[in-house]
């Protein structure tokens, strides 16, 4: 079963009782849902909104010439974010873990990556690692955040899903080629058949508020990539970081970073797994509560495919 923390118990409680105070049929349940689905979808954004926002806030307001740079006062509110939802018990000890496997991937990418001229960081900063603001690595801990809280927040459970062997040299290709592209011959148009290839045949089953729904997981990943390309847009026109074609002049970021977004899902998803197991959709195990809420008791998948 799943564990909620208590905002997410809130949310279940409140849309029970809106459930009970609404004439039942199907565009008042169809609402419902699709209110909780808001909500816990910004729940499961929590850390990578609040850094957003204050991305923007920062850059609207910073005051030029501050004793404390934008870059390292945004390292600071990433930190007291991180600290807050701990001990507010709005985030568990598991999800900080992977948190900080994504820091630290991220961080590595971004040393590369800036070294080599794909992007940059136009402000100056002292909390920075060989010209990387140690702030970037909060970018994609918030990729992760997401990832894992979505995964409890939402139940979800999966048909068919790959072994780990599969996903996980997958995933090391992709990270890979992130960086040998620069000198070797890109292969991503191969990843992205293997990518098709291995989760083609995969579901993914979530539950929003009173029903499971499917989607398939490739899907998913897509769905994902283009809301992190909305965030990068964001991040760019602020300026906290800009593709070398923006110095001049802002433009949206290419849609073929979409592409680059989808693979990082790949990695993120893996990263995630790894700690915790992907979990086995069993239909029989779905059962309704006194309340109307829809439940499952999901098996984790076996050896052979973790």
């Amino acid at each position: 079963m799943r564990e909620f923390t208590g905002v997410e118990t809130l949310i279940d409680q409140s849309a029970r009782r809106l459930l009970s105070q609404l004439p039942r049929n199907r565009v008042t349940d169809a609402l419902v849902e699709f209110i909780v689905f808001g909500l816990k979808q910004g729940w499961a954004c929590l850390f990578g909104g609040l850094l957003l926002g204050l991305v923007l806030l920062t850059h609207l307001f910073w005051p030029p010439g501050y004793w404390l740079a934008r870059y390292d006062a945004l390292v600071a509110a990433a930190l007291l974010i991180q600290a807050g939802m701990l001990l507010g018990r709005l985030e568990t000890i598991e999800e900080a873990k992977i948190i900080l496997i994504f820091h630290v991937a991220g961080t590595v990418m971004e040393i590369f990556k800036t070294g080599v001229g794909s992007w940059l960081y136009p402000e100056p900063s002292l909390l920075r690692i060989a010209g990387v603001p140690l702030f970037s690595g909060f970018m994609y801990a918030a990729v992760g955040s997401y990832m894992v809280r979505i995964q409890r927040i939402f139940d979800i459970t999966f048909t068919a899903y790959p072994p780990f062997w599969q996903t996980a040299s997958l995933a090391a290709l992709i990270y890979v080629n992130f960086f040998s592209h620069h000198f070797l011959p890109d292969f991503r148009l191969g990843l992205f058949a293997l990518t098709g290839l291995i989760y083609w045949r995969t579901m993914m089953f979530y539950r929003v508020f009173r029903f499971r729904m499917r989607m398939p997981i490739l899907i998913a990943f897509a769905l994902v990539a283009l809301f992190i390309w909305f965030g990068e847009n964001i991040g760019t026109w602020s300026h906290t970081w800009l593709y070398p074609a923006q110095v001049d002049s802002w433009t949206l970021v290419s849609w073929e970073k979409l592409g680059s977004w989808l693979l990082l899902m790949i990695i993120s998803v893996v990263l995630v797994t790894a700690v915790h197991k992907p979990r086995r959709h069993d239909p029989a195990a779905e059962t309704i509560d006194s309340a109307g809420a829809q439940t499952n008791v999901a098996a984790a998948l076996p050896p052979s495919q973790q």
